[in-house]
């Protein structure tokens, strides 16, 4: 007998799939095209300047309006496909039945954010006001917050229907769970309408808004909902104690709109798409063999090339993931025929390649700079991560010789003619000057951080087509995956606004202030108790996340007990940075154990004495602020 209820939940589901996948296919060029002309107009951008000696203001506005397009319509694609940042602890631990439970109050959840944010955006059509330059209509700019509303209520019913179309109880489960949730919603409009409870939120605003903002984020954090979306919904929950419910729902797309208005975040797709290019290049090669000169006669010979590259490589792409991929994926196969233990090899890889997360150029740092309102100069930042860079690569050397020497590992005793070390250093010097180009220009003036990732692009192109690595297609798969990974965090930078602009309204960071000066008023004694946080923080949370939502809350805490802006973020981003090579959330790790093809249970032995001299090294970054300010005060930018 057929189950005709089970054949029209199949015909529901295929019809949201082939709707999902004819607007995944609009957004695809669209996000191609966008990142394109992006590209092309930072290059023109910088020829005005310096060739012309004329700046080009219309550019400028066309850029920053672009980039909120393309970060809001890339969010949408990521919803579509599912690869925004979550962390489904709890939804990979429970029963199959529990887990699709769990989906379904996040889909809820998300359907009326998602709800929220198309109603908002509808909301904003009605902005007659216009751009200063271009004479752009506002209201027409700020309809992609529509766009981004309705996309995630299509991904929602689209998961909803494949749900249903797995187990029919889904669906009793879908409206007992929504009437729920309705129920409570409506409890909480009762709540807000009662002069008596309104009168106790007001007196008690700056406790229970911690409580809210916090219970609520972490809830949603561990059944798995995308980080994003449970900052802008734990956000939305703590400003509407205080805010006028309908006043709150219309001015949400606003705020999300506004929070990547920011000239400063072009930065970051830039230095994105510039790695990625690198990462298709062909440089990992040449790189790689340059590090063997350097690498060569220390004991364990082959793991010390491995952290030298990756720390080349890390400071080119500013991305740990794309440096393992790179040189792990072609140090494993020479690892494993001169029979080097290979979860220890797998332990070097991974530790080693989050240095480039702290050498420059890096978007981390980028991030770090536009959060604390320019209190810490990207220039600064990106020479006082230098130091710090270099002690995390150096202390995984240290270990990887100790192990090689306990082991008896050979050296070797090659010499190398003058004219084969030209050759090597040639080849590698034009991926090398990189660096030289982009740090040198901006501590020099020459132009900005994000003229120079404009530079970084045009320049990582340009060495991709002479050294004939690239091809069109390639170049539109690096576009489309760097416009996917640049939305991924923006639309977290715009969520978060939306949870800081709740902390600020409730002055949550004082009240986190007091806490911990109540514990003690030692900044040294602060800045421990920031370290372990920070510490366990990035083992359940990726690097971006931890950023957006730490840094607002530490930040005027330190700075106030007279912690240098540049020293903090250096501290924060060696904390963090060690978290993606811890499970459960360490994509490094899981990378570099994919690459070897080694358990994570057996790479974790080796990966201790590696933490634990990497820890040391923190000590030394935060108690010896010299490390980090050395190099921004010798150029005066500290």
């Amino acid at each position: 007998m057929i189950n005709t209820n089970t054949m029209e939940s199949g015909y529901h589901s295929c019809f949201f799939d082939k709707f999902d996948k004819v607007v995944n296919k609009i957004l695809k060029p669209t996000l191609i095209i966008t990142l394109g002309i992006m590209s092309i107009l930072i290059v023109y951008q910088v020829f005005c300047r310096y060739i012309l000696n004329s700046p080009s203001n219309v550019s400028s506005e066309l850029l920053t309006y672009m980039l909120i397009w393309l970060g809001l319509l890339g969010a949408s694609a990521c919803f579509l496909q599912s690869k925004h940042l979550n962390l489904p602890i709890v939804l990979d631990k429970v029963s199959e039945d529990k887990q699709d439970t769990l989906l379904i109050v996040t889909i809820i959840a998300s359907l009326l954010f998602g709800g929220i944010v198309t109603y908002s955006g509808y909301v904003g059509l009605s902005n007659q006001a216009f751009t200063p330059i271009l004479k752009m209509n506002l209201g027409l700019l700020q309809s992609v917050v529509m766009v981004l509303g309705s996309v995630i209520c299509l991904s929602c019913v689209v998961k909803l229907s494949k749900l249903f179309s797995k187990n029919r109880n889904n669906l009793s489960k879908f409206i007992i769970l929504s009437v729920f949730i309705g129920l409570i919603i409506l409890g909480y409009a009762e709540i807000k309408s009662n002069e008596i409870s309104m009168d106790y939120i007001e007196e008690n605003t700056e406790i229970l808004s911690f409580f809210v903002l916090f219970i609520s984020f972490f809830f949603f954090l561990l059944i798995g909902m995308p980080i994003a979306v449970g900052l802008g919904i734990a956000g939305l929950m703590t400003l509407s104690l205080q805010m006028n419910l309908s006043e709150l729902v219309s001015t949400t797309g606003e705020t999300l709109f506004a929070s990547l208005n920011n000239f400063g975040f072009l930065a970051l797709p830039f230095f994105i798409l510039a790695g990625n290019i690198m990462n298709q290049g062909g440089i990992a090669r040449r790189l790689i063999n340059f590090a063997m000169l350097i690498g060569r006669r220390i004991p364990g010979s082959l793991w010390q090339t491995n952290i030298v590259a990756n720390m080349l490589f890390g400071s080119l792409s500013g991305s740990a993931i794309a440096a393992s991929t790179a040189i792990g994926g072609i140090i494993t196969p020479m690892a494993k025929e001169k029979k080097y233990d290979m979860p220890f090899s797998t332990a070097v890889n991974a530790a080693s390649s989050i240095s480039g997360m702290l050498i420059p150029p890096t978007g981390v740092f980028i991030v770090y700079s536009l959060i604390t309102g320019g209190g810490a100069s990207i220039a600064a930042l990106f020479l006082a991560g230098y130091i710090p860079g270099v002690i995390i690569g150096l202390s995984v050397m240290v270990v990887a010789y100790v192990y090689a020497k306990k082991n008896n590992y050979p050296v070797s005793k090659a010499s190398i003619d003058f004219k084969s070390f030209l050759n090597v250093l040639w080849g590698a010097l034009p991926s090398l000057m990189l660096i030289f180009i982009v740090i040198g220009g901006i501590i020099g003036g020459v132009f900005t951080a994000i003229e120079a990732s404009g530079i970084a692009v045009a320049y990582s192109l340009l060495l991709s087509v002479l050294y004939k690595t690239i091809t069109l297609e390639s170049l539109t798969k690096i576009l489309y995956d760097s416009a996917i990974s640049s939305a991924v965090i923006l639309f977290l930078i715009a969520c978060s606004s939306v949870m800081s602009w709740s902390m600020t309204f409730a002055f949550i960071p004082d009240t986190v202030a007091e806490m911990l000066i109540s514990f003690s008023d030692n900044k040294y004694v602060i800045l421990a108790l920031i370290n372990i946080t920070l510490l366990i923080v990035g083992v359940f949370m990726d690097m971006s996340p931890a950023l957006l939502i730490f840094t607002p809350i530490l930040y005027p805490i330190v700075t106030g007990l007279g912690v240098d802006p540049v020293h903090f973020g250096v501290i924060m981003v060696y904390n963090l940075s060690m978290g993606v090579v811890t499970p459960p959330v360490g994509t490094v790790l899981f990378v570099s154990c994919g690459i070897t093809g080694e358990k994570i249970t057996s790479v974790i032995k080796p990966l201790l004495p590696i933490f634990l001299v990497q820890i040391i090294g923190l000590m030394l970054i935060t108690y010896f602020p010299v490390l980090s300010l050395a190099l921004p005060r010798i150029f005066g930018l500290n």
